[in-house]
């Protein structure tokens, strides 16, 4: 059974979120009737950019399969072998990722990757994290070095 979890947004996401429709409302109907090439493929694009950033603010969810983390968000996805993951630590890093929060978990697999995500519950997400990957909790103990 799959588990999902929803993302933590911030107020700045819900803001964006709601003004980028208002935008290309604005922007398409000033632009009705113009014969204007530019000016309607302007609207067109400003539609299209405010359809995906409130795709992305409606759609991401991180789920926990039989043997992988996936985080969706929008158009995109991420699959992270549960049993590569390395490392979790809290961040609050602005890099890009599917995370709608800058109260954010980074999470390390595979030796170089790195995913950012932000949950609404980080301490049960995090202890779910644990429990579907054990070796997680010795490798904190150990005090293995941070991935960046």
């Amino acid at each position: 059974m799959n588990t999902r979890y929803r993302s933590k947004i911030d107020g700045r996401m819900w803001f964006v979120g709601l003004a980028m429709p208002c935008v290309a409302l604005i922007a398409v109907g000033t632009s009705a009737g113009r014969n204007d090439g530019p000016v309607l493929l302007l609207a067109l694009l400003t539609t299209l950019v405010a359809a995906v950033v409130v795709w992305i603010v409606l759609s991401t969810y991180y789920e926990f399969t039989a043997d992988q983390l996936v985080a969706h968000s929008g158009p995109f996805s991420w699959r992270i072998p549960l049993e590569d993951v390395t490392a979790v630590r809290e961040s609050n890093s602005v890099r890009s990722g599917p995370a709608l929060s800058l109260d954010r978990l980074e999470i390390a697999w595979g030796g170089r990757h790195v995913l950012l995500i932000s949950h609404e519950d980080k301490s049960g997400f995090l202890a779910a994290l644990r429990r579907r990957v054990p070796h997680l909790a010795a490798l904190e103990t150990r005090g293995r070095p941070e991935t960046h």
